[in-house]
């Protein structure tokens, strides 16, 4: 599901990644763990097309057998958009928006029309529990809450892969419990692949794979 190769990343002098390569396949459960500097999210962001690698070094990224550093501009964003979803440590929920809207923004940017983007918004809450919040801004929902909208935004749109850095990391420890048991429920119903930077030992050590990163180098 996904080829990196060769994957360098500086900031002026700073070698962020070094020389990363990695396989993730198809409905795999994989953590990134490591202390805060060693190049996470950095790797994350390249692997969900959000950044890219330095370009005096040649970096390989194929996602579901697209070779991303062929894409135009405007055909990356078509491509991120349907197939990567994204989880962040805070939500980002536009807090103008209800639960229902926000979910929906990733379809109405794939053009989906309003009853169809609605319909799979009401099937995802539903699924996770939360059909009778769906009118509810962000202010008016727990931290809990807040997080599970976000997943239901990640997923509107059916993406294969999920991209989650520090998803828990906001959240109580029951709330942070009940969101790791969704991930792995989420696999299930969906089949999709998970690629999860964490700090959380129980996250990490639940996955299928952990991935444990030293000065921008995969050490495992």
């Amino acid at each position: 599901m996904i080829h990196a190769k060769h994957i360098h990343k500086y900031y002026d002098n700073l070698h962020v990644l070094n020389d990363v390569s990695l396989d993730i396949a198809k409905s795999e459960i994989v953590s990134i763990v490591g202390a805060s500097g060693a190049g996470k999210t950095t790797l994350l962001q390249i692997l969900g097309t959000l950044d890219f690698p330095s370009k005096n070094k040649k970096g390989e990224l194929i996602i579901n057998e697209t070779d991303i550093y062929k894409l135009s501009k405007k055909e990356l964003a078509r491509f991120r958009n349907n197939h990567i979803g994204f989880i962040f440590q805070f939500h980002q929920l536009l807090p103008e928006f209800t639960a229902i809207e926000n979910i929906c923004i990733p379809a109405f940017i794939n053009k989906t029309s309003k009853a169809q983007a609605e319909k799979r918004a009401e099937e995802l809450l539903e699924f996770l529990g939360l059909s009778h919040r769906k009118n509810h801004k962000p202010s008016e929902l727990s931290g809990g809450e807040q997080q599970r909208v976000a997943v239901a935004r990640a997923l509107i749109n059916n993406p294969e892969i999920i991209l989650a850095d520090e998803p828990s990391g906001n959240l109580d420890s029951e709330s942070a419990e009940n969101l790791h048991q969704l991930f792995f429920k989420l696999r299930e119903q969906f089949e999709q692949t998970f690629v999860i930077v964490t700090h959380n030992k129980e996250l990490a050590n639940m996955a299928d794979r952990k991935l444990t990163m030293v000065d921008g180098a995969i050490v495992n």
